[in-house]
């Protein structure tokens, strides 16, 4: 597995491949509101095996948090590391950054996976694009 930040048009445009497939696909999420107005000014990240993109997030720095956003993983790798790769690749990027408080919007069916890598929920649950989820957060 190769974890990249999006340097080109192409690695951005792999990003959105993946979304495309898991939220859009997958989860029926309205196309038009999966890609917003916080694409530019975030930081993109993808995950590729074998020159194929299998995973892909982003980051960005939201009221003083490293806040990680649109998490996802193609079904083919969800057991192999890949969403881990992600986070870890992101926690560096707000460390990098010197913030030391982190926080997502965790779907409620991935609140357990969150959790194992120290993040605690702090919200009741609330729907985003027709989908629960929670608010977590961790420090570093």
């Amino acid at each position: 597995m190769e974890v990249k930040i999006a340097a080109s048009k192409q690695d951005l445009e792999d990003a959105y491949y993946v979304r495309m497939k898991v939220f859009v696909e997958e989860q029926k999420v309205d196309a038009e509101e999966e890609i917003d107005q916080y694409e530019d000014e975030a930081t993109h990240i993808v995950v590729y095996d074998q020159q194929k993109p299998v995973g892909a997030g982003r980051f960005r720095i939201v009221d003083g948090y490293g806040k990680m956003e649109r998490i996802c993983v193609l079904p083919t790798h969800r057991k192999d590391g890949v969403g881990k790769l992600i986070m870890t690749t992101m926690e560096e990027l707000a460390s990098a950054r010197k913030l030391s408080k982190l926080k997502l919007h965790a779907q409620t069916q991935a609140e357990g996976f969150y959790k194992k890598l120290g993040y605690v929920t702090v919200s009741g649950e609330f729907m985003d694009a027709g989908i629960p989820h929670v608010e977590m957060v961790k420090r570093v």
